[in-house]
């Protein structure tokens, strides 16, 4: 029992008890990359715009137009991920966002001491966001986005306890300075999971949010050097740090080029370096653009060092209302 209450930060993302913060952090699940976007760019998302901000920098739906439903899948080593976003866009009014994911970390027996099958224990997180954005003062974008977290274990026949649930509520807020003609240069920055701490069974065993603080650029190269808007090459880098005990920021870096404009051909790659939340390594993704549809797929190069394999295939699916 005890195994499964620590997934509200699991192994995979706790890092060593005695040198890492995140071991003392709760709803690591927050920090996994969601979206296949945002997993072959390297998860370097705080400048970059489009519907799957949703779950990064809220200021990046500003860009977003017209409504949009959005389905995203991913197998992580600790859990699989399944989101949905519905977006709104109104014209002089801004974007608004309502998203739901769950990291489902799956079942485990609970035994006697026998080795006797008692029950089923099960575990799931759950994350709500409503989500806002608008463009201010010209190129600025700006938005923000509250959030209720859960951790929630069940279990199914003979057990100590019937299970246990824990909930908080977070706020994510950010901004974009969007291009100009003259520089096609991007920036953003944000705040993310800021709010209370995750009690799972009393306050003497909370655990604070991973509340981080996010810089990064895009630089649209293939606009800059090649006169032609049909083509684009943006590359992104994104320092992050806890805002808690600041120290050994991980930098993420992403890269993104497209031909096309409605109907458009994709390609990402990425790459993580120094993040004790994630595995270090190379990103690959690719995107397909048709009318109102628009279909991603990412994979991830980093070999887990639990499992000794790199994670399946992400994938993200969104449709023009």
């Amino acid at each position: 029992m005890l195994l499964l209450l620590q997934t509200a930060h699991p192994p995979e993302l706790r890092g060593q008890e005695s040198s890492d913060p995140s071991s003392t952090e709760g709803a690591l699940f927050l920090l996994l990359p969601t979206g296949a976007k945002a997993v072959s760019l390297g998860r370097a998302m705080t400048a970059m715009p489009g519907a799957e901000s949703a779950f990064w920098n809220p200021a990046g739906l500003a860009e977003v137009r017209g409504s949009q439903a959005m389905l995203v899948r991913g197998d992580h080593t600790v859990g699989t991920a399944t989101g949905l976003s519905l977006i709104a866009h109104g014209s002089g009014v801004g974007t608004l966002g309502a998203s739901y994911l769950l990291l489902d970390v799956g079942d485990q027996d609970f035994r006697d001491r026998d080795g006797n099958v008692l029950g089923t224990v099960s575990v799931r997180n759950h994350l709500g966001i409503l989500s806002g954005a608008a463009r201010l003062l010209g190129p600025l974008d700006v938005g923000m986005s509250v959030k209720l977290v859960q951790f929630r274990l069940t279990c199914r026949g003979l057990c100590p306890d019937g299970g246990t649930t824990a909930t908080t509520w977070a706020v994510d807020a950010g901004v974009q300075l969007q291009p100009t003609d003259v520089f096609p240069l991007r920036f953003g920055a944000m705040l993310a999971h800021i709010g209370p701490e995750l009690q799972v069974l009393n306050a003497e065993q909370s655990d604070p949010l991973p509340s981080r603080v996010r810089v990064a650029l895009a630089y649209d190269v293939v606009g800059r050097l090649v006169d032609n808007e049909q083509l684009g090459g943006w590359l992104a880098i994104e320092v992050q740090d806890r805002i808690r005990d600041r120290r050994d920021p991980s930098l993420y870096l992403g890269s993104e080029f497209s031909a096309g404009l409605d109907n458009a051909l994709l390609l990402r790659a990425g790459y993580v370096l120094g993040d004790s939340d994630q595995g270090d390594g190379a990103r690959v993704g690719l995107g397909l653009r048709y009318e109102r549809f628009e279909l991603s797929i990412a994979k991830s190069l980093a070999v887990s060092t639990l499992t000794g394999e790199t994670e399946p295939v992400h994938v993200s699916f969104s449709i023009g209302l």
